[in-house]
């Protein structure tokens, strides 16, 4: 199934990141940055499938060198907290041959952006092993270019005018004004139209290839699709999950992932067992002596023994036999199960799977909560962590009071700034304190964790209950075919010569005991 992974972030200089960087990391190759006076280098990285700068035709030519493009989005942003690029990650479909990434990436680029006026420096990765996680990392210019190829300002400032068309002036004497966008990039309206724009494009090849499968970029909710997402591991939890290392979160994924394919298929019999229930309803003239009365399952079901006898009509006895036994087997249980539910008329029927749906509804509705609430613990366990082990770099930037000193620090050690920080807004949003009691979460953990698994084997228990129904449609299906059409004889299968002459002997002991017992019985009178 196509992962239906995408991301969109923004490239921040006051996080210590580089956009020299960052494009030297998803081409995997050696860049200098001219603003910092550094080398970014990542030709050790393996994986790079392909990589290439698409621009629009007002771009300087020598934008297409990936250093010279980048190089130049730094000089002109010249504030420490300055956005640099937009940067986009992307699951390609492995139902696609890889072969066409690149075209299919190109077409969403000049599309979306290129035409757009953007610069695109994108990157195709396929990790080793190949073909388990295909990628694709997009780089943008968040600044337009004027028709000559020189960086336009990204704002401009307007003034607020009054009823006359004249401008405010305030009681400090400045104009009354605001900044506008000179692009409407950065609205949030267009990640909206970027993620459906990626979405038609995969469907699209999808669909050229003749696959079934097709890929929606909404989330679940929006979806209106019962499902958990599950929790992203990162690079940390996924690398020890390779490894055969087990994990919380990678183990509540998996529980996550059973659940949900669990109850789909649970909601897949109910829907199918009453799209056949409104079709018997349909043909009841053909299964009830009275239109007007809902057909009898359990006659039903013994009109298909004796549909199934004169299908056998011109077997051996011992054919008949086996095969009379082999079916009032399978029938008899379907009939103690629809004595016990109390099931003889297609309304009973409706009423149980309105049942059975509303009990798998309600356990999963439980394990939802269950599984939110491991996910909140597993995500607070992570950040605390990440807090306490990245605290004293934290500390100590904080504690550099010269403000080009305190940049060089951050430049040095983005990587644990952007972790603490994120970790650490993560506990705020969550009203946590990183002194936490990780021992009793840890133990709420483990109590959920056997709960949910209980409630697994609940869910289990229902879908195993449906399966007699989907017997009882099958045998019903077939009486309903022979009505519509004669039953066509069936060759008996072979039997074992063995079991053959085991069954004659059967049949002739049998008589000769009957016999000795009428013998006896003429000679008492």
């Amino acid at each position: 199934m196509p992962n239906p992974h995408f991301k969109i972030t923004i490239v921040k200089r006051s996080k210590g990141q580089s956009a020299v960087a960052g494009a030297a990391y998803q081409s995997g190759e050696s860049l200098f940055c001219e603003y910092d006076q550094k080398r970014k280098s990542y030709t050790e990285k393996r994986g790079i499938a392909y990589t290439e700068i698409m621009l629009p035709s007002n771009a300087p030519p020598e934008f297409a060198d990936r250093a010279t493009l980048w190089n130049a989005v730094e000089a002109v942003e010249n504030q420490w907290n300055s956005q640099l690029a937009r940067r986009f990650v992307l699951a390609l479909p492995r139902e696609i041959p890889k072969e066409q990434y690149p075209q299919m990436v190109r077409e969403y680029c000049q599309e979306y952006f290129v035409s757009k006026g953007m610069c695109c420096d994108f990157a195709i990765h396929d990790p080793d092993p190949p073909g388990h996680n295909p990628h694709c990392h997009i780089m943008l210019t968040l600044r337009a270019m004027d028709e000559n190829g020189k960086w336009l300002p990204k704002s401009r400032k307007v003034y607020d005018l009054d009823e006359n068309g004249e401008r405010i002036r305030l009681p400090s004497g400045n104009w009354k004004s605001y900044k506008e966008d000179t692009v409407d990039w950065n609205q949030q309206s267009h990640c909206e139209e970027w993620r459906h724009g990626w979405e038609v494009i995969q469907n699209r090849y999808l669909e050229m290839q003749g696959r079934p499968e097709r890929i929606d970029l909404r989330s679940y909710e929006r979806q209106g699709i019962d499902v958990v997402p599950t929790v992203h591991m990162g690079p940390a939890v996924t690398q020890m999950e390779r490894k055969g290392i087990s994990t919380n979160v990678g183990n509540l994924n998996r529980d996550i992932k059973a659940a949900n394919s669990l109850m789909a298929s649970i909601r897949k019999t109910i829907k199918n067992l009453r799209d056949w229930i409104n079709d018997l309803i349909e043909k009841k003239s053909k299964l009830s002596e009275n239109e007007n009365s809902s057909p009898n399952l359990l006659k039903l079901l013994m009109d298909y023994t004796k549909l199934r006898a004169e299908e056998r009509s011109e077997w051996s006895a011992y054919g008949q036999q086996q095969g009379k036994l082999k079916d009032m087997k399978a029938v008899s249980s379907a009939i103690v199960y629809l004595k016990h539910y109390n099931i003889v008329t297609l309304d009973e029927l409706e009423q149980v799977l309105d049942e059975k749906n509303a009990k798998a509804t309600e356990i999963r509705k439980s394990m939802r909560r269950k599984e939110s609430r491991m996910k909140t613990i597993a995500s607070t366990e992570k950040a605390v962590s990440v807090v306490k082990q990245y605290k004293s770099v934290h500390d100590k930037y904080i504690k550099i009071g010269w403000k080009g000193k305190q940049k060089r620090f951050a430049e040095n050690h983005s990587t644990e700034l952007a972790a603490y920080n994120k970790a650490d807004r993560y506990l705020r949003k969550q009203n946590i304190d990183v002194s936490i009691d990780l021992k009793s979460l840890k133990a709420e953990y483990r109590k959920l964790e056997t709960e949910v698994s209980e409630q697994q084997k609940e869910l289990e228990i229902v879908k195993k209950d449906l399966q007699p129904l989907k017997d009882v449609r099958y045998w019903v299906n077939k009486v309903i075919a022979s009505k519509e059409q004669p039953a066509e004889h069936i060759p008996e299968p072979k039997h074992s010569l063995i079991e053959k002459l085991k069954y004659i002997g059967d049949v002739e002991k049998s008589d000769s005991t009957e016999r000795n017992q009428q013998k006896k019985q003429d000679i008492d009178r």
